[in-house]
């Protein structure tokens, strides 16, 4: 059982491009180690235009256009590789820029405040990516129907609700429990941290069984599917630790 035709939390892990991407046989396939190399790559982009905003805001200039443009940049690059696939290539490298510059906006108004948080925030997304592959690598979380139904299900409620609470903002209507510090905020927080790490999971699963199976350009849709998970993490683990921090 699936919602809405997905088969994992991430729109690049879906049948429709996979299935379509078995149509026609070729000798090249996608590998585990083109992913890697193509998702360190995309990392390393992120990392650097992160870096460039993170020094322009502490230079003392305005990154608000930096960190919303690159928002929507983000959503722009997401909604066209949804349709066009042959375009996935430059898209994922124009997408892990853009999301770096939102990145490192964030990270740079939240080390303002609390200094060191964004680089505890990487270090627990590093560690709790280390062990969900750990978990799915050794069966400790076997990836079962059941499973994946329930977390693209919460996953789905969650999309909805932030982006409710985002046209809500242009009324003046705020979801307190999104954006403050109180006992529901954190608790609601730890959720989503929760399953946007299971979301992994669900990723490797979807990677595992087209691996020497779909061809080798949709390494790259694998790539833009990973970074979308890993960055979606770090934001809500910085988000968590940024409300405890305010809490305590």
């Amino acid at each position: 059982m699936s919602l809405f035709g997905l088969n994992t939390s991430n729109p690049a892990f879906t049948n429709y491009f996979w299935n379509r991407s078995n149509a026609k046989q070729t000798h090249n396939k996608m590998t585990l180690s083109g992913v890697i190399l193509k998702s360190i790559f995309c990392l390393i982009l992120v990392t650097l235009s992160a870096a460039y905003t993170w020094k322009l805001f502490f230079d003392g200039a305005d990154i608000q256009w930096y960190t919303t443009g690159g928002i929507i940049v983000a959503l722009v690059c997401s909604i066209v590789i949804s349709v066009r696939r042959e375009w996935t290539m430059p898209l994922t490298l124009i997408y892990a820029i853009a999301k770096g510059l939102f990145v490192g906006g964030f990270s740079a108004y939240i080390h303002k405040t609390f200094p060191y948080l964004p680089f505890q925030a990487v270090i627990v997304t590093l560690i709790t990516f280390l062990v969900m592959l750990l978990f799915y690598m050794t069966g400790i979380i076997k990836v079962t129907k059941k499973f994946r139904s329930i977390v693209i299900t919460v996953i789905s409620v969650i999309f909805l609700i932030y982006i409710t609470a985002f046209i809500l903002r242009f009324f003046d209507i705020h979801f307190s429990f999104l954006w403050d510090s109180s006992w529901y905020a954190i608790a609601f927080n730890v959720v989503v941290a929760i399953f946007a790490s299971l979301s992994l999971l669900l990723d490797f699963d979807f990677m595992d069984r087209y691996i020497g199976r779909a061809k080798k350009q949709y390494e790259w849709f694998a790539t833009w599917g990973l970074l979308v998970t890993i960055i979606w993490l770090y934001v809500e683990v910085l988000r968590l630790l940024k409300k405890l921090a305010i809490r305590f």
